[in-house]
C-alpha cells in the first residue's frame, strides 16, 4: 500500500506541470467557458466601431493572486467575438473595488494574436486574444486585476469576454469580485455581477516557469528518492 501511495504522489507531482488549457507557461487562468452551463454568458470587452472609446469602449477586470513572485510575459482574454484585432490594450491594477479603479500598476497597447479556442456561444466563435512581449514584475500574495481588450476600431462587430465557473482553472482567484468599466455603458468599475452572472472571467497570465530540463532533473531526483525508499521498505 505504501509503495502504491508513493507512486501516486509522484505521478500527481509531475502532473502539476501539465497545464493543457492555458499552456505550459501558465501562471494564472480563470477557466474555460462552458457553453452547456445554463449561466453561460459574456460581457462587453471591446474597442470597435460600435462600442468605442479611449483607451477602450468596455473592459472586464479579472482578479488573480500568484503564490510566489513571477515575471509575466503575456496576458490574454478569451472572447466570444467577431473582431479581428491587430492590437490589444491591457492593464494590471491593485485595490479595485466598487466604483474605484484602485491603482494602475502597468498598462499599454501591443500587438495581439488571435487564436480560436474551439468553443462557440451565442452565435460567436471564442478566440484567445493575447498580448505578448511584456515584462511584468508580479509579486506573490498580492491581489491584482487584469484587463485585456481587443482593439479593432473600424469593425462594426462585437466582442464579449466569456464567463467561467473555474473549469480547468489555474492559480488563485476570488469569485464574484470581478469588475466592469465602460464610459460607453455608463459603468464605473462596477461589480460584473451587476451585469449578469460573472463570478469569474476567462482570462490568463503567462510567464516564466521552470525549464523542461530543470523539471526533468527534478523528476529524476524524485525517482532516485523513490528507489531508496522502496529498497528500505523491502528490507
Amino acid at each position: 500500500m505504501k509503495k502504491v501511495a508513493l507512486l501516486s504522489l509522484f505521478v500527481l507531482f509531475l502532473g502539476t506541470f501539465a497545464v493543457a488549457q492555458c499552456g505550459s507557461n501558465c501562471l494564472f487562468y480563470g477557466g474555460d467557458f462552458d457553453p452547456n452551463n445554463p449561466n453561460a454568458n459574456g460581457l462587453a470587452n471591446e474597442n470597435d466601431a460600435i462600442v468605442g472609446g479611449s483607451p477602450y469602449g468596455a473592459a472586464t477586470y479579472q482578479n488573480f493572486t500568484l503564490s510566489t513572485s513571477a515575471t509575466g510575459t503575456g496576458l490574454f482574454s478569451n472572447n466570444l467575438s467577431g473582431l479581428n484585432p491587430a492590437t490589444g490594450y491591457w492593464e494590471i491594477r491593485t485595490g479595485v473595488s466598487e466604483g474605484n479603479g484602485g491603482t494602475l500598476v502597468a498598462s499599454g497597447t501591443g500587438a495581439m494574436t488571435q487564436t480560436a479556442t474551439g468553443r462557440t456561444g451565442f452565435g460567436f466563435t471564442e478566440y484567445r486574444d493575447e498580448v505578448d512581449g511584456l515584462n511584468l514584475n508580479l509579486s506573490g500574495g498580492v491581489e491584482y486585476w487584469m484587463a485585456v481588450v481587443p482593439n479593432d476600431p473600424n469593425n462594426p462587430n462585437r466582442s464579449f469576454n466569456s464567463n467561467t465557473f473555474g473549469l480547468n482553472s489555474v492559480g488563485t482567484q476570488q469569485s464574484n469580485f470581478q469588475f466592469f468599466n465602460s464610459s460607453f455603458f455608463g459603468a464605473n468599475f462596477t461589480n460584473a455581477n451587476n451585469q449578469g452572472v460573472f463570478q469569474t472571467f476567462s482570462q490568463g497570465v503567462i510567464g516564466q516557469v521552470p525549464e523542461p530540463s530543470s523539471i526533468l532533473m527534478l523528476g529524476s531526483g524524485l525517482i532516485g528518492v523513490a528507489g531508496v525508499i522502496r529498497r528500505r521498505m523491502s528490507r
